[in-house]
């Protein structure tokens, strides 16, 4: 088996000469790297924490050999393979987070650009990808404590049409929306009922598709808080009823017109929900990045074009919403959009030219950016230090439980290529701490004490959140905050979502020992039932999370 190269040293420098000037943004403020594993054995495209604390990631079974083999003499005899008949190696991994380590998953049919989402037992349904996995469900679910035997269970046939490209969500209902792919203006649900056995027509999607260069695949979609599912595709978005199958509001399009989906490739994230006990909830969506019109036709004639340096943020339950754009300090495609547990944003991976696709980015982009929604209008981008590893098409990104945000994949090539390319394929895996992890914070670090991990919790369920703090506290900056890990592939957090569940009112209870009173969502429509990471945190410091189940 082939093993990876090091990181090419001009491209560190490249990225560094690529920072702009931008009177709005402090740079290389703060936050550390730290390389975890050299060799993952594959490149990692497709990436979502489990409630185990177990990051499953996967690519393509179509790339030849990995540089990881299954257990126990296991091959993959598939005859549809397009690199290898009988293949050996594994395509996909479990990362335990806990031990730093790697164990290899039997995946059989092609999962290249698919989609997925956890369900609300916790476990991972996957959708769709190329070839002989087109239409196919794959659902991995946790092992016990101390059991590592699960492995990815395969349903063929599970998907009425072939889904490349799509983007799913999970419902008020349990259940999961697949919306569009290539070729596919439509959505559908798994599993399936007698009333949701079909294909529904989603017209939007062919409005918004350029047959050239597409534009519209992998579309943001978001749960809104009436239930309504916000879908932006291209450079336009409507808030649809699906089970009306109907269109109940249109957005004005993005400022500037340009697209923000692959190929170009921007992100977008729901940002914190917050006042969950009001009659008037808002929700905002943040588009950030991507590329020109123009550029994926332009990049394969070897013309790379810079990439967008804005966001839009709208308010999408407003009457009349309006788009407000800001400028990034670092113009990026490609990157993701990682809520953190503070409700600040961190922008990471990707490139300044070019789009996605085999070989079409260039200039790598190494610092991170964070977002701080709650800032001034001009004070909210802040520079990260920089990485030294370039992560661009098909890179991911997470959040763990413990705040750091575990970094892995870039592969642009058809196949594993680690010689002879400007950009080798990349097979390892990384964690940025940002800055309140610092030793400096330590001191204002909450510790949760109670409840225990794992706690079930009903729907407007009201938690006593007992918490110690080391130093000083200022009870007024306290806020608890519950985050639904999301599904991370081609730039974009499908299912990602962060409630604010309290703030302030915060009481002494002992020597450095506090509790806050928390209510929880009283609606599916705001929390799906399911798995959720709750944090405190204090002066913008969150604790280590805590698993809890709302139900």
């Amino acid at each position: 088996m082939t093993t990876r190269t090091t990181v090419i040293p001009f491209l560190i420098l490249i990225g560094q000469l690529l920072l702009p000037c931008h009177r709005n943004a402090a740079y290389a403020a703060g936050g550390k790297w730290d390389l975890l594993m050299s060799n993952i054995g594959i490149s990692a495209m497709h990436m979502q924490l489990l409630n185990n604390d177990r990051v499953v990631m996967y690519d393509r079974t179509d790339f030849g050999a990995s540089n990881i083999s299954l257990p126990n003499g296991k091959c993959r005899n598939n005859p549809n393979d397009l690199a290898l008949k009988v293949d050996c190696t594994a395509h996909s991994v479990e990362y335990d987070v806990s031990t730093n380590s790697i164990r290899p998953l039997m995946v059989q049919t092609d999962v290249w650009c698919s989609s997925g989402s956890a369900m609300s037992d916790g476990s991972l349904v996957q959708t769709g990808g190329f070839n002989d996995g087109e239409n196919v469900v794959r659902i991995f679910k946790t092992c016990s404590r101390n059991s590592s035997t699960c492995d990815w269970k395969e349903i063929g046939d599970a998907l009425i049409q072939r889904r490349w490209y799509a983007t799913n969500h999970l419902l008020p209902d349990g259940s999961q929306i697949i919306i569009g792919g290539r070729d596919a203006f439509s959505y559908e649900f798994y599993p399936k009922t007698p009333s949701t056995n079909n294909v529904f027509s989603l017209p939007f999607l062919q409005q918004t598709n350029d047959p050239r260069q597409e534009n519209n695949l992998y579309p943001f979609v978001f749960l809104n808080v009436d239930g309504n599912l916000f879908i932006f595709a291209n450079n336009r978005a409507v808030l649809f009823d699906y089970t009306k199958n109907k269109i109940v509001k249109t957005y004005p399009q993005i400022p500037g017109g340009d697209p923000r989906n692959y190929p170009s490739t921007g992100s977008a994230v729901l940002l914190p929900l917050k006042n969950l006990q009001t009659q008037t909830i808002q929700a905002e969506v943040l588009v950030c990045g991507g590329a020109p019109r123009g550029s994926y036709l332009s990049a394969r004639r070897g013309n790379f074009l810079g990439a967008l340096n804005t966001c839009g943020r709208i308010t999408i339950t407003d009457p009349d919403p309006q788009w407000t754009m800001e400028t990034m300090p670092l113009a990026r495609t490609m990157g993701d959009m990682i809520i953190l547990p503070n409700g600040d944003v961190l922008i990471v991976n990707g490139a300044a030219a070019g789009t996605a696709g085999w070989e079409l980015g260039r200039s790598p982009i190494l610092n991170p950016v964070i977002y701080r929604p709650n800032n001034p209008s001009d004070s909210r981008f802040e520079v990260q230090n920089q990485s030294t590893i370039p992560r661009m098409y098909h890179s991911t990104s997470v959040l763990l439980r413990d705040g750091r945000i575990l970094v892995g994949g870039s592969n642009p090539h058809v196949r594993y290529n680690f010689t002879g390319v400007l950009f080798p394929t990349e097979l390892s895996l990384q964690a940025f701490s940002p800055s309140y992890l610092d030793k400096e914070s330590a001191n204002l670090r909450p510790r949760i004490i109670s409840p225990t991990s794992r706690r079930k919790i009903k729907y407007g369920g009201r938690i006593s959140i007992r918490f110690t703090v080391p130093g000083s506290i200022k009870r007024e900056l306290v806020k608890v905050t519950m985050i639904a890990p999301g599904f991370n592939t081609h730039s974009f957090t499908m299912n990602q979502r962060m409630l604010v569940v309290s703030s302030g009112n915060v009481t002494q209870v002992g020597t450095s020992t506090y509790k806050i009173n928390s209510i929880f969502p009283n609606s599916n429509n705001l929390a799906p039932a399911g798995y959720y990471i709750l944090f405190v945190v204090h002066q913008d410091i969150p604790s280590e999370g805590i698993w809890i189940r709302i139900q």
